[in-house]
């Protein structure tokens, strides 16, 4: 597999990068509690997934039957980042296989990437920290990438990644030069949207059949196998 020319890659964290053993679920319910009252199981339905984190407010907040407001989302998602730096030490947190080199193998040949996640951005440099990997990536605003400020719909994420990926290389990129990296169906339903190819990898809830399914013009078991690694450039 000779890999394709790509100029950007933007990589999904929850189930790509990192498994966070549940520290984020937990995190919201309790913000949630602590707004809403007793969630009681209401929340069960709910699948995180490949949703970005305003949209989660949204549809967990209908679950609870409780109006949505952008100040009342700004607040759940404010109490949510205290409880997820208490979460994320608990037990379950992993750095998924073949991510550390990868990321290592990017930086060293000096190619443009960054994150492209439904998590607001605190929440995603949470997540990463707790294993190292924040390190790799830039955070201010003018950092190549996507966060759920973007956008409710994970499409906007992905196009807003693509926006300032052009920028940082000083001329408009095609969507087809970017390569989004994610583990679920809807990280590749939302790429396709915005013109881009994905790499799905089935190091989440989804298998690489699944993957193939969605649709995902590429497909590795995990990012420490070669057919990803070679599409990486690493």
């Amino acid at each position: 597999m000779t890999p394709p020319p790509f100029q950007a890659y933007l990589l999904d964290v929850d189930g790509t990068l990192v498994s966070c053993g549940g520290a984020g679920r937990r995190s919201l319910e309790r913000s949630l509690a602590h707004h809403c009252g007793p969630i009681d199981g209401a929340l069960a339905p709910l699948r995180l997934d490949g949703m970005t984190d305003r949209r989660i407010v949204r549809e967990a907040l209908g679950l609870l039957r409780q109006p949505f407001s952008e100040e009342r989302c700004d607040a759940v998602l404010a109490r949510y980042l205290l409880h997820l730096e208490e979460e994320i030490a608990a037990p379950g947190y992993e750095v998924l296989p073949g991510v550390v080199d990868a990321l290592e193998k990017l930086r060293a040949r000096g190619a443009l990437y960054g994150l492209c996640t439904g998590n607001v951005v605190d929440g995603a440099r949470v997540k990463l920290a707790r294993g190292g990997l924040d390190r790799y990536f830039e955070w201010g605003p003018a950092a190549p990438g996507g966060f759920a400020a973007d956008g409710e719909a994970r499409e906007q994420i992905v196009l807003a990644a693509v926006r300032r990926a052009s920028t940082r290389l000083g001329r408009p990129i095609d969507p087809g030069e970017a390569l989004v990296v994610g583990d679920t169906p809807r990280d590749v339903e939302a790429a396709h949207l915005a013109g881009c190819p994905v790499l799905g990898v089935a190091t989440g809830r989804y298998d690489a059949a699944a993957l193939r399914a969605a649709g995902a013009d590429f497909v590795a078991p995990a990012l420490a196998h070669p057919d990803a690694r070679r599409l990486l450039g690493a």
